[in-house]
């Protein structure tokens, strides 16, 4: 059999550079979504820091015995030092993070996300020519039968 090679070819595509690449992936709308996010997390993360070594801790420190306050809470072990007052305060931040953040993602979003699904699953009246497509398919129904 004899075959006739198409001499005409597509050119080449040109590879992208190591620079355009980055750029198409850097400048994408989720990328600097996520950079937004993490530094506004950052942020929000040093406000409930300074909120629990500020506030908590020092009020927990007056119901618990303690020489200067929570970051001095520690045992002596031998020679070492176990600082647990620290580790309590790390407790106290994530917990407050944690709760922070499940209230507004999976309470706070969730109503508004259900909010807007209700309102798209309200039922809107039929229009006239759906009404008698419905009307067809019933009647098409009803003959198969």
């Amino acid at each position: 059999m004899n075959t006739i090679k198409n001499t005409k070819t597509a050119a080449p595509k040109k590879p992208f550079s190591l620079l355009e690449e980055f750029k198409g992936f850097a400048f994408k709308g989720n990328v600097i979504d996520l950079s937004v996010g993490v530094i506004i997390g950052g942020a929000f993360g040093k406000i409930i820091d300074a909120f629990v070594k500020d506030i908590i801790m020092p009020a927990i420190s007056l119901v618990l015995p303690s020489n200067q306050g929570y970051l001095d809470w520690k045992i002596a072990v031998g020679a070492k030092v176990i600082p647990y007052g620290l580790f309590i305060g790390e407790v106290v931040n994530f917990l407050i993070i944690a709760a922070v953040l499940f209230v507004f993602i999976v309470k706070f979003l969730g109503l508004i996300i259900k909010n807007k699904n209700e309102e798209a699953a309200a039922v809107q009246p039929l229009t006239r020519d759906q009404e008698l497509l419905t009307e067809i398919r019933d009647a098409l129904k009803n003959s198969v039968k």
